[in-house]
């Protein structure tokens, strides 16, 4: 008879969130994954793009069934996800960081290149000179900065939408387009010298906020950086002695308890006992002090210490994951993926910061209309309660 003392434990299972824009993308994607039978808790972290999910549940595989339902469920509400592991995964993500980073500063430099030309007027105001582009120049020049550099923000907004939420991009797309479009309509109606244009409005604003979200791709980037300089203090092979032979492993499979040879000028592998032979370690990564440390028979050294110039042999007292710069590693790791009580207090703000502004939109665009002002005027006033929120997008983010 098989006898179930109860449910098994998953333990913490790591996914890369792709997608993400704002705070309130983190909040959705939170409520998704809590939402999951089994999950006891969930993290998710903006600047990292990752999200750590503790869950107790009762198959005998749990983390690869809980991985494929976590997965699934922010599928579900519009974001990309999917299980990470060291190794491969890790280099795998940090490659894509580099590439997405290179791609949004091109949009970026493309955006202000673009916006350039439109602020100039507002800029010559200051000096008292008067200024003012042509309207078809302003609309060729805004054009590309709303419908091909600002298109993400359209594509994230009907995503948000259409899982029923509104985040940031609901609020950028909105906020520019009706700029945008008010723009064109003055300027169809009304001719180029007839009424003031509002493209500057919407392409600056896409512009900042291009430049925004580019500077968090670096901040993840960097933050990326870190942990792969930590995991790069490891050799990736260890020369393991075995019946008298030594042969190379890769680290990773080598257990506790096995006889490791570090060469002159190598960093030892993992975590031991020096067994036999003299030498000097540099144990700054640990310790923060630059000056060798003597280390003979019964010294204790730790994995990515570099040797000096003796030849020592050690026994292993740890295996590789399990290492003194293993555990450093993923305590960074959780640190990055942990929220600040700033952040906790953001979340709580944007979660109800979009809603808010479309809310105030409307009433305040229907209100001058009841009162009197014309329908034209009352469209004004929305649009530039909308356009006035989009950079309060950029500080939340």
């Amino acid at each position: 008879m098989e006898l179930h003392t109860g449910p098994s434990i998953a333990g913490e299972i790591n996914l890369a969130i792709g997608g993400m824009t704002c705070a309130s993308c983190v909040a959705r994607v939170e409520k998704a994954l809590k939402a999951v039978p089994g999950v006891v808790s969930a993290n998710v972290n903006l600047a990292t793009e990752r999200a750590v999910v503790a869950g107790v549940v009762g198959s005998s595989d749990p983390a690869a069934d809980l991985g494929v339902a976590l997965v699934a469920a922010v599928e579900r509400i519009g974001y990309e996800a999917r299980a990470v592991r060291e190794g491969a995964d890790e280099l795998a993500l940090e490659e894509r960081a580099r590439a997405l980073e290179r791609y949004e500063r091109r949009r970026v430099v493309a955006a202000l290149l673009l916006a350039a030309p439109l602020v100039m007027p507002m800029l010559a105001m200051l000096g008292g000179r008067r200024l003012l582009l042509p309207g078809a120049v302003q609309f060729a020049l805004a054009t590309p900065v709303q419908f091909w550099l600002g298109a993400r923000f359209y594509r994230a907004g009907w995503k948000a939408l259409a899982s029923g939420a509104a985040n940031m991009d609901v609020l950028v797309a909105l906020g520019t387009s009706a700029a945008y479009a008010l723009s064109v309509w003055e300027l169809a109606t009304h001719g180029p010298d007839g009424a003031p244009l509002y493209f500057e409005a919407s392409a600056v604003v896409i512009a900042l906020v291009l430049l925004g979200r580019w500077l968090e791709t670096r901040a993840r980037r960097s933050a990326a950086d870190a942990v792969h300089r930590l995991r790069s203090l490891l050799p990736l092979c260890a020369h393991l002695d075995r019946s008298g032979q030594q042969i190379d492993v890769p680290v990773m499979a080598v257990g506790e308890g096995e006889v490791v040879a570090v060469l002159p000028g190598e960093r030892v592998p993992v975590d031991g006992v020096v067994l036999d032979g003299y030498s000097e370690l540099d144990e700054s990564l640990v310790t923060g002090e630059s000056l060798p440390v003597a280390a003979g028979p019964g010294s204790r050294v730790i994995g990515g210490s570099l040797n000096g110039s003796g030849l020592i042999r050690l026994t292993t007292s740890a295996a590789a994951a399990s290492g003194t710069l293993a555990r450093i590693t993923r305590l960074v790791e959780h640190a990055q993926a942990t929220k600040a009580p700033i952040q906790r207090l953001v979340d709580q703000v944007a979660a109800v910061f979009v809603p808010a502004v479309l809310l105030i939109a409307v009433g305040t665009g229907a209100g001058w209309w009841l009162s009197g002002a014309s329908l034209e005027r009352g469209l004004l006033t929305a649009v530039a309660v909308l356009v006035i929120a989009c950079p309060c997008a950029l500080g939340l983010a």
